[in-house]
């Protein structure tokens, strides 16, 4: 099977994860927010901190869809590479691009290289090259080889905030241009830092054979796969516990089941019984939607327009002793539909932003 085939459903999924993303990103108020919608402070696994992985995985999928079929039916290795390495480049220009529109406007002390984008630049570019170059049994090699390795490094490292081998690379590499670091002990960390990205790229590459299996009509093959990583990335977490600053095994592992379990639930509803694909329009415009809120948001702190539109039509609206965490959610909720309805007059008018 060599033709380019187009699943619904993984638009679907990729569209409902950036509407996630953005519900996650924007609440009115950072000090009200409900505890599933925060990451975990540094070890363990919220609903939240499912997002980020969730669109790692559909980007290996649409890896498997989109790029594969163009290997298989002999196209010339070196123009699919410089085509994905261009790619590549112009997500990671883009997610820099952002990060200095938010130091300028924002009057951010440091510039900070490392980002979302950036780690899914870097993350596609690294398997779409395992997807031209290398044969599916070196691919999973790679895989197991790279969880392992890291596996190892964090056992002899260490994982504990700021003293494992993941800050003292980010702090070594950048110091104080990390999202975080401590001027007193001159350490740092980014969750999306250099190191990290490592096990970034593996959970990148099981959406690559999530995506294989998709085009080969193996969609049972998602749920089973789905029934062992949850309870392998569960058991590793007894040894090396869930982090997302980290990426750590467990982490990989008990995100990539969920990532597979939700694919195989989209497949089954939007692909098998063509029920309406919720999240389509956000997904074929899913960069587009998630620089332009991030522009929204930048120009809005920037203006003092945010806050004060969160207090007259949020909050003031709120009648006395309501938790102050639902104007918060409220807040959030209205920025998403408000992109939703973006995207899907986007779709109407058959605007597509790809980069």
């Amino acid at each position: 099977m060599t033709a380019a085939q187009r699943f619904v459903s993984v638009d679907a999924l990729r569209g409902l994860t950036v509407a996630a993303m953005l519900l996650v990103n924007n609440p009115g108020d950072w000090s009200h927010v409900y505890p599933p919608l925060l990451h975990a402070e540094w070890y363990g696994c919220t609903p939240t901190d499912l997002i980020f992985p969730m669109f790692l995985f559909v980007v290996g999928v649409s890896v498997a869809l989109g790029l594969v079929p163009r290997v298989e039916a002999g196209d010339e290795h070196g123009a699919l590479t410089r085509a994905a390495l261009w790619r590549a480049a112009r997500i990671v220009a883009l997610g820099l691009a952002l990060h200095l529109l938010a130091w300028w406007w924002l009057d951010r002390e440091f510039f900070r290289p490392w980002g979302v984008l950036q780690r899914i630049g870097l993350c596609f570019a690294i398997v779409a090259l395992c997807a031209i170059h290398l044969r599916p049994r070196m691919q999973w090699m790679l895989c197991i080889a790279s969880l392992a390795g890291y596996a190892a490094l964090l056992a002899w490292g260490g994982i504990a905030p700021f003293d494992n081998p993941v800050s003292r690379v980010d702090t070594a590499l950048l110091g104080p241009m990390v999202y975080q670091f401590d001027a007193v002990s001159g350490r740092g960390h980014d969750p999306e830092g250099l190191l990290s990205t490592v096990p970034a790229i593996v959970t990148t590459l099981l959406g690559l054979f999530a995506g294989a299996w998709l085009r080969a009509g193996r969609a049972q093959h998602l749920l089973v796969a789905a029934l062992v990583l949850l309870p392998l990335g569960w058991l590793c977490a007894q040894w090396q516990p869930m982090n997302k600053h980290l990426w750590s095994p467990s982490y990989v592992l008990w995100t990539a089941g969920w990532a597979m379990l939700a694919i195989f639930a989209c497949h089954q509803l939007f692909d098998v019984k063509r029920w309406p694909p919720l999240g389509h329009a956000f997904g074929i415009n899913a960069i587009a939607a998630y620089a332009g809120s991030a522009i929204a948001v930048y120009a809005s702190a920037a203006l003092g327009w945010g806050e004060w539109l969160y207090r007259i039509l949020f909050v003031a609206p709120m009648p006395p002793g309501t938790d102050p965490r639902l104007p918060s959610l409220l807040f959030a909720l209205a920025f998403v539909a408000t992109w939703w309805c973006i995207v899907v007059a986007m779709r109407r008018m058959g605007v597509r932003i790809r980069l």
